[in-house]
């Protein structure tokens, strides 16, 4: 028969298993004392020979030592006794140079605790995080952007994940309520908020002077926008093919729609009932983006979706002007160009789309305290500013990322903090109310928009038509 334990056994099982988390997540350090025996016997309401009996068994291991006369003190440990855990990162984010120095001064603070930085590949990374997960093979830790957690939701794959977030993080007090808010599932969060970025305008500073752009630029509206683009849509040479673009548009996910967003568009009602893609506020708004390469030609013929060609030109200095994320603007540093940021101009209203990282604990790891003593530091004051030191992605924790003083010649632009503008206009991909696959359709049918083959109005009746009859691709 199976033995029923008895409450001395619960009490007893208790006590060591605390102490061991205590010492092996860092929270009591080595060459620290732990409480006396009798403190703890009262606190566990065990006999002191019960206590000295679980303390024997904690010397055995390695983990404590005691010293005569002054009591029990935690050990520096031996390889054999780390605790190993490992975090999930996916292949093409431009932070892991950054999180590899957070894992090694982890290590220096916690030094019963081992991290082993696991790369995942970034396509189907939702698909292969969840069946490593599902295989008993990790990670005990892992990142998700708001697209991943979408994505997991849509597909009910939410249930990997240990609800958690580190008692001395307060949302409204300590970040910004968007970035918590997109990672929120039927009302609670389920990981902690790591990172983020609004999309933004980048602009190349030297092409600007050369227009005659003042250096205290203004661009409030999209006349703004078009008045700048074409001051810096340029034939240089007289060849009859233009040398410079002053906007490179682009058809990414997380680009077009924030035009929409400017003209007050949505994809669909609130309660989802109907799509609202065939309103007069998304015509217009997709009629300015088609306008831009084909009508004023002041940004090159961009119809599809690469995350990076309008970019390139950017970089390239054959375009003024982009929309990008501050993710992106990592491949900025120390780059020959000079650049510097605003935010997006408006229409009907300020607004953008918001972008998110956050750390997920897995619901089956075995070492979760140690996996929450690793999320705790990754989101603490040091962790984040070594994230704002290194890279231009804003660390979630908002007095780090506002510091003016953790910013680095080379590694930012001079506006970094033009974020802070935009970021009570900021709307999230979620708050689009639209499905992945739903966006994969808006996206597969404004193909012949893009390339100046329909009008804005005949593409938002077909798409219309197509989500209010539940028609998604596969």
């Amino acid at each position: 028969m199976l033995k029923r334990k008895s409450d001395f056994e619960d009490r007893y099982n208790k006590f060591i298993r605390d102490l061991k988390e205590e010492i092996i997540s860092g929270r009591i350090r080595p060459g620290e004392f732990i409480l006396p025996e009798n403190t703890l016997s009262k606190e566990y309401d065990l006999s002191r020979v019960s206590i000295r009996k679980a303390l024997a068994q904690l010397v055995e291991e390695g983990l404590i030592e005691k010293i005569p006369g002054k009591g029990n003190r935690v050990t520096i440990p031996h390889d054999t006794q780390k605790q190993t855990i490992s975090l999930g990162w996916f292949s093409d984010s431009y932070e892991i140079e950054i999180v590899e120095l957070i894992i090694k001064r982890f290590e220096q603070l916690n030094p019963y605790i081992k991290v082993n930085l696991q790369i995942l590949p970034n396509s189907q990374y939702v698909y292969n995080l969840t069946e490593s997960i599902g295989a008993g093979n990790g990670p005990d830790v892992f990142v998700v952007s708001d697209y991943h957690f979408r994505q997991m939701a849509e597909t009910e794959q939410l249930g990997v994940i240990e609800p958690f977030l580190p008692e001395n993080i307060n949302p409204e007090k300590d970040s910004y309520d968007k970035v918590f808010e997109m990672f929120t599932y039927q009302q609670k969060l389920l990981v902690t908020p790591f990172v983020f970025s609004p999309v933004m305008i980048c602009y190349n500073q030297k092409m600007f002077e050369k227009a005659g752009i003042p250096e205290k630029v203004k661009m409030k509206t999209w006349d703004d926008l078009l008045d700048i683009a074409r001051r810096n849509t340029k034939d240089t040479d007289g060849n009859q093919l233009i040398d410079q673009y002053g906007f490179c548009f682009s058809s990414l996910t997380n680009r077009w729609p924030v035009f929409l967003l400017q003209n007050n568009g949505r994809f669909m009602s609130d309660d989802r009932s109907k799509s609202r893609m065939n309103s007069k506020e998304n015509i217009e708004a997709l009629d300015f983006c088609v306008d831009l390469m084909y009508k004023h030609q002041v940004s090159p013929i961009f119809s599809h979706g690469s995350n990076v060609l309008a970019e390139n030109l950017f970089m390239r200095e054959r375009a003024a002007m982009i929309l990008t994320t501050y993710y992106f603007m990592n491949e900025f540093r120390d780059h020959k160009i000079k650049w510097d940021i605003l935010p997006p101009p408006k229409q009907a209203a300020p607004a953008t789309l918001l972008l998110g990282g956050a750390l997920g604990i897995n619901a089956d790891s075995q070492v979760k305290e140690a996996a929450q003593a690793l999320v705790s530091y990754m989101v603490s004051t040091e962790a984040q500013t070594m994230v704002k030191q290194n890279g231009c992605t804003i660390p979630v924790l908002r007095f780090v990322a506002e510091d003016n003083y953790l910013l680095q010649p080379g590694v930012h632009p001079p506006h970094y903090n033009a974020f802070k503008d935009i970021m009570p206009h900021a709307v999230t991909v979620k708050d689009l109310n639209v499905t992945i696959k739903e966006l994969e359709l808006i996206e597969s049918e404004l193909h012949l928009l893009w390339a100046n083959m329909e009008k804005a109005e005949v593409s938002c009746k077909r798409i219309d038509d197509m989500l209010n009859q539940g028609v998604v691709i596969s």
